[in-house]
């Protein structure tokens, strides 16, 4: 051991004065929006931005620039509509499309987040708009290495000459929460050239501070299905990406180097948003599909399940008509089996507490520290690349412990740990990842900084840690309950980052090693969608019975303890059963698969959130003034009439039916219709739209 310790002194000698000082991350630049807001209303003017100025340095020095038009203009939507729009919350389409910056990575992720709401209200504060107190002045938030950021921007967006928006746009001419959204991003970035290269990955926690799952589809477990199936139903996010050609440079997705288009409808080394997934019935038997949309807003795959794919009329025509969709807006399905040969990674990322309500249901812990890699003092580089030093890297100190609630034996936790880098330079795209990871160790209980004799005679649990030059390293660990150490590291030795380390289990306890003290932040996460209830009972009903009839639809949700429904008994009578099962049996089989009996939870407990909303005095029932609260006045009446009780009275079972058949009925309209005004059927396509709804 004589040479390592010779090394080790060799490393730890003084650093000279005249020694470069290490650079900080760059944090962005804070400012009230609520403050600036009420100035310029006070002094009836219009907001302009002078951290991020209406020029050519908030576009970018390089390679953009040579795509922009000649007579470039800054231009507030105003000026741009008659009535713009700042978010159109009743547009059910994805709308958003890409522009001049090739940044599919960060619209496929933002297209991620319009599937939920509530998350997507907290990146996009909903309260704005060109009317009510309009001042030329908006803000979003991102979570930027570890605290949410607010980012204000002014209203000036560059344009053509023709009025016509340069980078993200809407469909919908005056609709604009994208393209500010695409702003503040590209502020807190250092400039719209900084969103170029990327990944989708980084913009999915940058929107929800969540963390990251990837799995390499061409190695893909074999219960792929089963992942994509609790990813659609827990509330996470997904995105994707295509196969890179051999003469594309980067890993990172620059659309700038990669806008090929395949033979197969497909564009190369792109970025895609996954929608959707479903399990059909066709006449050979069940097949898997995943449903994606391109960024562009154009450009389909044009396989199997394509738009016109004959494989659309081996299923029932209601399945089809709920399903297919022929319109050239970037959306379409493919099966399972052609999505993991064409593309190449699946991101999913699972959210964190800072977007979870408070209430009964799983319940995890997240810690977060932060720390930082500096030459001569922590910045130890990897084991195999030099053993002498490794040691000098932080470590931290994790006490993994079993959670008071696991009905799973305590052998064995679940653990997520993440280290992302931050980098020091104010745009993004200026300085490249470092080769990042981290190693972990069991060991017995210890304050003291682990010595380098230790890491010569142990082994870590994570033996073939990779590192990647990614912004975030992320690991889902399965551990028995006891210490164990954790130490971040970059590939080589005496390179500087700061970085943040971020632990997810059921219970634990994280601190830093060495005597240091530094905060650590610890929160709890109530996860409501994965409680007790969908976990135990659900799922042992569908282990007896693969496929439920009405019966047993009626028994399942009779036996559900409803939440704020304990005053009285809840009951479906078997009626309504039956009319929920014919809307949600697309395959007419006369039963619904756990697949379909999820669909009709998630929309379950929708229904009930809006109905305990509006049934103010607590009956179980609402009336006629708290119906027209629930949903548009327009029906309210033939509702009424249609599902209400003699009084007019409507109850949580009816109201049930009626928005689930508004939302079936309206989806297919929207398949449908060519032009949104109408729709042309078939006649066998009328009799089945109408006898099974």
């Amino acid at each position: 051991s004589m040479p390592f310790l010779l090394c080790l002194k060799k490393k730890k000698s003084p650093v000279p004065l005249g020694r470069s000082i290490f650079q900080k991350h760059t944090p962005p630049i804070q400012q009230n929006y609520q403050a600036l807001l009420e100035s310029c209303l006070k002094n009836k003017y219009l907001f302009t931005d002078d951290t991020f100025p209406a020029h050519i340095s908030s576009i970018g020095t390089g390679a953009l620039l040579k795509k922009l038009p000649q007579n470039l203009q800054w231009k507030r939507p105003h000026a741009l509509h008659k009535s713009p729009v700042f978010y159109a919350a009743n547009r059910k389409q994805l709308d958003l499309c890409q522009g001049l910056v090739e940044n599919c990575w960060f619209l496929a992720a933002l297209e991620a987040l319009t599937f939920h709401q509530d998350i997507l209200a907290a990146v996009v504060p909903q309260n704005q708009s060109f009317e009510r107190k309009y001042a030329g002045i908006f803000h979003f938030r991102f979570w930027h290495f570890g605290e949410w950021v607010d980012v204000v921007v002014d209203d000036r967006l560059p344009v053509n000459e023709a009025g016509e928006l340069l980078f993200v746009s809407s469909v919908y001419k005056n609709v604009f929460w994208g393209a500010l959204l695409e702003k503040a991003y590209a502020k807190l970035y250092g400039s719209y050239e900084d969103l170029q290269i990327g990944q989708v990955s980084e913009a999915l926690v940058d929107f929800t501070g969540g963390v990251n799952t990837m799995i390499k589809l061409a190695e893909a477990p074999p219960d792929l299905w089963d992942i994509l199936t609790r990813a659609t139903y827990s509330r996470s996010l997904m995105g994707c990406q295509t196969h890179l050609r051999v003469y594309f440079p980067s890993v990172s997705l620059s659309c700038v180097q990669t806008t090929k288009v395949l033979k197969n409808g497909l564009v190369a080394g792109h970025a895609y948003t996954v929608t959707g997934i479903r399990k059909v019935t066709c006449q050979y038997g069940p097949e898997n599909l995943v449903r994606l949309r391109n960024p562009w807003g154009k450009i389909e795959w044009k396989g199997d399940w394509s738009d016109s794919s004959y494989k659309w009329e081996l299923l029932s025509p209601k399945e089809k008509i709920l399903l297919r969709k022929k319109k050239e807006d970037g959306e379409f399905w493919m099966s399972l089996r052609d999505f993991k040969i064409h593309f190449v990674d699946l991101v999913i990322c699972k959210l964190t507490p800072d977007l979870m309500s408070q209430e009964d249901g799983k319940k995890w812990m997240y810690s977060l520290k932060s720390g930082r890699w500096v030459k001569g003092s922590t910045a130890g580089g990897s084991l195999g690349f030099c053993n002498g030093s490794f040691w000098m890297n932080p470590q931290y100190w994790l006490n993994v412990l079993p959670a008071e609630d696991s009905r799973k034996s305590p052998s064995s936790c679940n653990v997520v740990i993440s280290l992302m880098q931050k980098h020091s330079s104010k745009h993004r795209n200026r300085a490249p990842h470092l080769f990042i990871g981290f190693l972990l160790y069991k060991y017995q209980e210890s304050n003291r900084k682990l010595p380098p004799g230790f890491f010569a005679r142990h082994q870590p649990v994570n033996k073939h840690q990779v590192f990647l030059d990614e912004r975030e390293v992320t690991h889902d660990f399965h551990l028995e309950p006891c210490v164990y150490v954790i130490v971040p590291s970059t590939l080589e030795p005496q390179q500087e980052s700061e970085f943040i380390l971020r632990v997810f289990s059921r219970k634990h306890i994280l601190r830093e090693m060495g005597g240091n003290t530094s905060f650590t932040l610890s929160k709890e996460i109530v996860d409501r969608y994965e409680g007790k209830i969908w976990e135990d009972f659900f799922t042992k009903h569908f282990e007896q019975n693969p496929e439920i009839n009405a019966v047993q639809l009626q028994r399942i949700l009779n036996n559900i303890s409803w939440r704020n429904f304990q005053n009285f008994r809840l009951s479906f009578s078997l009626d309504s059963c039956q009319g929920i099962l014919a809307l949600l049996d697309l395959n007419a089989t006369g039963t619904l698969s756990i697949q379909e009996f999820r669909i009709l939870w998630k929309r379950l407990l929708f229904y009930l959130e809006v109905f305990q909303k509006r049934d103010t005095n607590r009956s179980g029932k609402l009336d006629l003034v708290e119906l027209h609260a629930a949903v548009q006045e327009t029906v309210c009446n033939l509702m009424a009439i249609r599902y209400g009780d003699p009084d007019l009275q409507i109850s949580f079972e009816s109201f049930v039916c009626f928005m689930l058949r508004v939302e079936i009925m309206g989806e297919a309209f929207r398949n449908l219709t060519q032009d949104g005004k109408g729709i042309y059927l078939r006649e066998s396509e009328w009799m089945m739209m109408t006898l099974y709804s």
